[in-house]
């Protein structure tokens, strides 16, 4: 992955109803503001685009909040001036995350027109009762028909996200939303364990006792029959959340030229930015973008991001006056999320060679004694005849323990 490309995320953070467990920046009911947001949206890019120089851009992110309540043409005329501002490879693979409860046939049928090449559905459990629980205004039977309308609207790069570990949730009624959500045939799949963030409606549902605490051990089962079934159904677990299918050209073009060395053909290539630590950009209200030494987060405010847009000048790359903070990205920091974060790619782990062409040490010098520990607890193992340091089976259950260790 060309460290001098760029991937692009862009924060759409309005929604119908906020769904009970999510802490990401989102708004009810502003429904009117998205002409606004989106044109400021259009001169952000333009902005950042001029001060970077047309840097180059392989990846283009929507995400949220609910991007899928973007009219296809405003979404059309943001990828329009994202390629008049950067140097969009041809091939670049576009994401949009889309809520069931938000599309049908004629309209994904417009986003992929307009160059979106892989829809990720949050689906979240084939369960009604759990889908209730969780706040989403969706039903299962609506979720895969979403999944079918994509099919029919030419999407031949479909990704499930999916939640488990929820509070009540039995083994079987998990194994039940696995098999549903296999049958559907998606190219890639991301499962997240439940996770009780403060402030959020679900947090204060089973603190109150009007829902059961969700069980660790519970969980950490779930996981693990999905490993199962997943590795049985032809998905390689190339991250501890991410599953992808491997493709060969004969499935499309896409599935050749949009995948990453080393990976499943329908990795994620957006996010292995993340985690192999390459220089992204992010547009919209509450996004973060970590590139040119920088890391920085936009304001938290739709009202405030479209105004400072409105009414701000230019900075200096890859800053707009919609950031409200940013620091230094120093070597130090590079240095230990390669190994905290590449330590989330389960397959490739991190390569003793690659982190010494990149930083100039053998990471076994630095960390002698995190990684030493951890191997003696059980959690990370060598492979490849120790050329890649990557967790155990019991690590990717205990991840946290170890990712601590490298912060």
């Amino acid at each position: 992955m060309d460290a001098e490309n760029y991937g692009l995320y862009f924060h759409f953070p309005f929604c119908l109803r906020r769904c009970r467990y999510c802490d990401f920046y989102s708004t009810e009911r502003k429904l009117a503001r998205i002409p606004a947001y989106v044109r400021a949206l259009m001169r952000e890019i333009e902005w950042t685009g001029a001060a970077g120089g047309s840097p180059c851009a392989d990846s283009v992110f929507f995400g949220g909040g609910t991007p899928s309540l973007l009219e296809p043409g405003q979404l059309g005329r943001v990828l329009d001036r994202i390629r008049k501002s950067f140097r969009l490879d041809p091939q670049a693979e576009i994401t949009l995350e889309a809520n069931p409860g938000t599309v049908d046939r004629a309209r994904l049928a417009a986003f992929r027109a307009a160059g979106v090449n892989r829809l990720s559905l949050g689906i979240q459990s084939a369960d009604d009762g759990e889908l209730r629980m969780l706040g989403r205004i969706h039903t299962y039977a609506e979720a895969e028909q979403a999944c079918r309308d994509a099919r029919r609207a030419g999407f031949a790069n479909i990704s499930l996200d999916l939640i488990y570990g929820l509070p009540g949730q039995t083994e079987a009624a998990w194994t039940h939303t696995l098999e549903r959500a296999l049958a559907l045939g998606p190219e890639h799949l991301s499962l997240y364990a439940l996770t009780l963030e403060r402030g959020t409606e679900l947090a204060r549902a089973v603190r109150r006792g009007a829902l059961p605490a969700p069980e660790d051990d519970a969980a950490a089962e779930m996981y693990e029959r999905a490993e199962e079934m997943l590795a049985a159904a032809g998905y390689r677990h190339y991250e501890i959340s991410n599953w992808a299918r491997d493709a060969s050209p004969a499935a499309g073009a896409e599935s050749a030229d949009l995948c990453v060395p080393g990976f499943p053909a329908r990795a994620c290539r957006h996010n292995l930015r993340y985690w192999l630590i390459r220089p992204y950009l992010g547009f919209g209200a509450g996004a973060h973008g970590c590139a040119a030494g920088k890391r920085y987060a936009n304001i938290r405010s739709v009202e405030k991001f479209i105004d400072r847009i409105r009414t701000g000048t230019p900075r200096r790359f890859p800053l707009t006056p919609a950031a409200s903070r940013s620091s230094a990205h120093t070597r130090e920091d590079e240095l230990r999320e390669a190994m905290w974060l590449g330590l989330r790619l389960t397959e490739a782990g991190v390569s003793r060679e690659a982190y010494r062409s990149r930083f100039g040490e053998d990471y076994c010098v630095r960390f002698r004694k995190e990684i030493d520990s951890s191997i003696t607890d059980g959690l990370l193992e060598w492979t490849r005849n120790g050329e890649a340091l990557r967790l155990t089976p019991r690590g990717r259950l205990l991840g946290n323990r170890v990712f601590q260790l490298f912060v």
